[in-house]
């Protein structure tokens, strides 16, 4: 292609080079089972100014990146609620202002301590105690967590320090030599802007945005509903922007405002791809500005203070995050996965060269530009290490829960082998009847929600003995093994058979096969899953084709009490469906 073609469609060459690596990168790196972000990261180290140079002006690339970060955020806000940003306001205005406040002062004392001035000290304090928006929230919705305790809390976090962006940088403003009455006017001018901006948006969005977007569906062209979907947010990025805020508020803010109206869902389909492709763009310009040649020369000191730092952050989170009430398993998962930098750092630490009085030196901001850009390089293992301590934190706490407890006082009670939906079912109804309970479970997070619900569940192995027999076993009632694993059921039978051999066990089977299974290894009773909701199916088609209520439940008791049978070979008998494979037999 002829070099005029590029000069007359800008960022040609780069959209093309950028199109090209996500058709690469996302299906390798999903085939691989890693998340996409680290390799767009890394394709931008490669293709940057600092690796083979394809491309050369990181800076314009990451300007226009910036749109993936606000497409990210109207998402977040189309999937949020303004009832459930007010019930958030404890975490966004106390939680965050905290973490900002005392993550920065520790960050500033550390930098202090390594010889920076007083002035660079808190810069570099502030700038680092910003996380990265794009890429946790990136991570929580690809880890489906957004919606769990850590998640809500880490998002929290994160929407104050969006706000906090703009104080931090009128901070700079000051220690780089502003004037006294100029600095104090600009504040004034600057909250007074940000505050009407926001009353804006919000009276836009309640009185006048839902009647536009009936007014545009009303056309029935899709390509003008995208293209009213894609003004609404680029115009609200454009109006915090001049307000002195990010860009990504602003678009938070208008989905907030579209999260409550019918056309949610075909917004969110709409915006899609260019969420997803905006956003590669941008982890790819993060990549682009780490610089090989600084990095090497100093990996002796950038190693620890990557390290530091997040250790720091990691530890002030959580000790926060406790204090809000947090569980100390949830709050270790905020603190990891905040730990690293953020994209305002880059922002911040160039308005600190170029202040009147520029704050840091440019090798002192380079230094720590590669520091925060190599911290948001190891994110994407952030989620595995988060969930993994999550786990061992709940694992240890579940087991001293289990050793402080004494069942010696229970007797007739029913032990849920298998703490599962199923297993929770049983356990409400035996509630209301007044019959106690004990569930046990491996899984510590179910473990942990359950208690934390007020359920009387522990975590152990309900296969071994030795548990069965502290949870009281020689005095229960009854046994239930709801386990899914069909193995795991079978051990805990017989292992219940060989130790206590008069206690009933009821027992949930998976099909036919596991059924007689079960039967050889002596339940009292088994209910086939599979069965069980053939009948109740056939109960609601009985009932449809006009069988009164009262017959269609004298014939689903027939076949229960003659436990399954007839329906049994029925059942196993019918050839499989084309969509079900035969199930295995023994």
């Amino acid at each position: 292609m002829p070099e005029e073609a590029f000069h007359a469609l800008p960022y040609l060459r780069e959209i093309l080079i950028f199109l090209v690596v996500a058709v690469l990168v996302v299906p390798l790196f999903g085939r691989l089972k890693v998340s996409p972000i680290l390799g767009f990261l890394l394709a931008g180290l490669v293709i940057g100014p600092f690796g083979f140079r394809i491309i050369s002006d990181a800076e314009e690339v990451g300007r226009f990146a910036e749109l993936g970060v606000v497409f990210l955020l109207f998402k977040v806000g189309l999937e949020l609620s303004l009832d459930r940003l007010i019930q958030m306001r404890r975490f966004v205005f106390g939680m965050g202002s905290l973490q900002v406040l005392l993550t920065g002062l520790a960050v500033s004392g550390v930098a202090l301590l390594w010889g920076n001035g007083t002035a660079a000290s808190i810069v570099i304090g502030f700038a680092l105690a910003l996380s990265s928006t794009a890429i946790v929230v990136r991570l929580l919705v690809e880890g489906n967590a957004i919606a769990t305790t850590h998640g809500r809390a880490s998002f929290s976090v994160l929407l104050f320090q969006d706000l906090a962006v703009v104080p931090i940088l009128l901070l700079v403003s000051l220690l780089g030599g502003a004037g006294e009455g100029s600095l104090w006017g600009s504040i004034a001018m600057a909250l007074g802007r940000a505050a009407l901006a926001v009353a804006v948006i919000a009276l836009i969005g309640r009185y006048v945005l839902r009647s536009l977007f009936r007014f545009v569906a009303g056309a029935r062209r899709p390509e003008v509903f995208m293209a009213m979907t894609l003004l609404t947010v680029l115009v609200t990025a454009v109006g915090t922007a001049y307000a002195g805020l990010s860009m990504a508020l602003g678009a938070f803010l208008a989905g907030l405002m579209l999260a409550g109206t019918e056309f949610r869902h075909q917004i969110e389909s709409d915006i899609a791809p260019f969420e997803g492709l905006l956003l590669g763009l941008f982890f790819i310009s993060v990549g682009m500005g780490i610089n090989l040649f600084v990095i090497v020369p100093q990996l002796p000191l950038i190693a620890p203070s990557v390290l530091g730092l997040m250790i720091i952050k990691a530890v002030f989170i959580i000790c926060i995050a406790r204090a809000f009430g947090l569980s100390f398993a949830n709050a270790t998962r905020s603190g990891i996965l905040l730990s690293q930098a953020g994209e305002f750092a880059f922002v911040i630490f160039a308005a600190a060269i170029i202040a009147p009085t520029a704050i840091l030196p440019t090798e002192t901001a380079q230094f720590m530009t590669v520091v925060a850009a190599i911290s948001m390089m190891l994110s994407p293992a952030l989620p595995f290490l988060a969930e993994r301590a999550g786990r061992v934190i709940e694992a240890r706490g579940a087991a001293r829960a289990q050793d402080d407890s004494d069942f010696s006082g229970l007797n007739g009670h029913v032990i849920i082998a298998g703490f599962g939906r199923v297993g929770q079912t049983v356990a409400k109804v035996l509630e209301v009847e007044g019959i106690p309970y004990v569930g046990v479970d491996t899984d510590t997070q179910l473990v942990g929600q359950c208690r934390a619900a007020g359920e009387s569940a522990f975590f152990g192995d309900g296969t071994r003995a030795d548990i069965l027999d502290r949870l009281g076993i020689g005095q229960a009632g009854a046994v239930l093994i709801t386990m899914n694993d069909t193995h795991a059921a079978g051990r805990t039978l017989s292992e219940i058979r060989r130790n206590w051999p008069d206690v009933p066990v009821f027992v949930r089977a998976r099909d036919g096969a596991h059924r007689e299974e079960l039967q050889l290894l002596g339940a009292t009773h088994i209910v086939p899953e599979t069965l069980e909701a053939s009948l109740q199916l056939s109960g609601r088609v009985l009932e449809a084709m006009g069988t009164p209520s009262e017959a269609v439940n004298v014939i689903i008791e027939q076949f229960r009490e003659n436990e399954y049978a007839d329906l049994a070979d029925i059942i196993e008998s019918a050839p499989p469906s084309a969509d079900e494979p035969p199930a295995p037999r023994n």
